[in-house]
């Protein structure tokens, strides 16, 4: 059945995003801050360093790094983020007013680098890999995703979730504005060639295990550019691609069967994270003349014909009011992530799936109580977490 949001109430929705972003200071999305306050090891929780290549032009405004608009060429960089002791999963801390940083408060940029070129930025990945265990994970952000908030969201994902891999972020030239939809809807068409290169630059590199985790209308630029690869007959990156995991994708359901399909067979493990009570999903089947998104309307034995694991989340709670960041900021989720990306194994099956349940539910009920009601759809079998 189509999903079936009133208008009256995806007005409502809009009306309250834009109240919410309307009210943010000019500085809001400064990356890099005028100064830095200091502090000690121990009100330091971790830092990283995140590798990002991006198709964003630079900005002209102090501390921005770079913008909404679109560049042809890509740019590469890295940037490095500290975690403070006080962060709590799920969470995102940040200053109301990050011309001053505060590291024992807040997730902090302290360095920032733009390589020359490609080839630079490969040959520092190429040294970092190895160092972490031959691992890389590659995040691609979502709509209305400014380039500060994309680079925090893949330091909080990237720490809570335990990652030991390098951590690669590819940014696409998102408006950061409700009111733009179909601007980054274009933005990640105009991404999936630099995003393909993207992914054959890590596997040049050396990594040996490559995850790929993509959040909303990032799955779309994400799933064009694995679509690319197969025409070129390497779907998988030659069998380094272990993970893609989709986060409330926003994709229209029959594009995605298309995509799926020219994939082929493979060994990548497909996982789709889907909530029917999405209402930043229901608001983009609204504008795309009510046509089903992946992440949002659930047909979960379909998608597992595809070779597509679905994990039903509807069940849990998120911190944003549209339940569309539940991958990253419920607890719960976030755990769930970890174990799947830190799995010592890349060929998933029945058996191993049984055996990372068991391990999600030990780990999930000992932190956090009751996850009770995810509802897991493979193509082996349907699981229920219950704790």
């Amino acid at each position: 059945m189509r999903n079936r949001v009133s208008s009256s109430f995806l007005i409502a929705a809009l009306l309250l995003i834009l109240g919410a972003t309307g009210c943010a200071s000019p500085d809001y999305h400064r990356l890099m801050a005028r100064t830095i306050a200091p502090a000690s090891e121990a009100q330091i929780a971790g830092e990283h360093r995140i590798f990002l290549a991006t198709t964003r032009a630079k900005s002209d405004q102090d501390g921005l790094i770079f913008s909404g608009d679109r560049s042809l060429d890509p740019y590469f960089a890295f940037v490095d983020v500290t975690v403070p002791k006080v962060h709590e999963a799920g969470n995102i801390e940040r200053a109301v007013n990050p011309v001053v940083a505060d590291p024992a408060r807040y997730f902090t940029a302290r360095r920032l680098g733009i390589f020359p070129g490609r080839q630079d930025y490969r040959a520092e990945l190429a040294r970092e890999i190895p160092q972490r265990g031959g691992r890389a994970m590659i995040f691609v952000h979502g709509y209305n995703t400014a380039f500060d908030d994309a680079v925090y969201r893949m330091t909080q994902v990237a720490h809570d979730s335990g990652y030991p891999g390098a951590v690669v972020l590819f940014t696409w030239p998102s408006a950061g504005r409700v009111v733009d939809y179909l601007y980054d809807q274009n933005s990640v068409m105009a991404s999936r060639d630099a995003l393909e290169d993207m992914l054959r630059l890590v596997a040049e590199a050396g990594a040996e295990r490559i995850d790929l985790v993509a959040h909303s209308m990032g799955s779309l630029v994400t799933m064009e550019a694995l679509r690319q690869l197969a025409m070129t007959h390497d779907a998988d990156l030659n069998g380094r691609l272990a993970d893609v995991i989709l986060a409330s994708p926003d994709i229209d359901a029959d594009v995605f069967k298309t995509q799926k399909r020219r994939l082929g067979s493979s060994k990548t493990n497909f996982v789709v994270l889907a909530s029917r009570n999405d209402r930043a999903l229901g608001l983009a089947s609204f504008l795309a003349g009510r046509r089903e998104r992946v992440g949002a309307v659930i047909n979960a034995e379909e998608l597992a014909e595809y070779g597509v694991t679905v994990v039903d989340v509807t069940a849990l709670t998120a911190g944003d009011s549209l339940n569309h960041t539940k991958f990253a900021d419920n607890p719960v989720l976030v755990k769930l992530l970890g174990v799947t990306l830190t799995r010592a194994e890349t060929v998933v099956n029945d058996g191993t799936l049984t055996s990372q349940l068991n391990s999600i539910t030990s780990s999930i009920g000992e932190t956090v109580g009751s996850a009770a009601g995810i509802i897991i759809t493979t193509p082996f079998r349907v699981f229920e977490l219950v704790l």
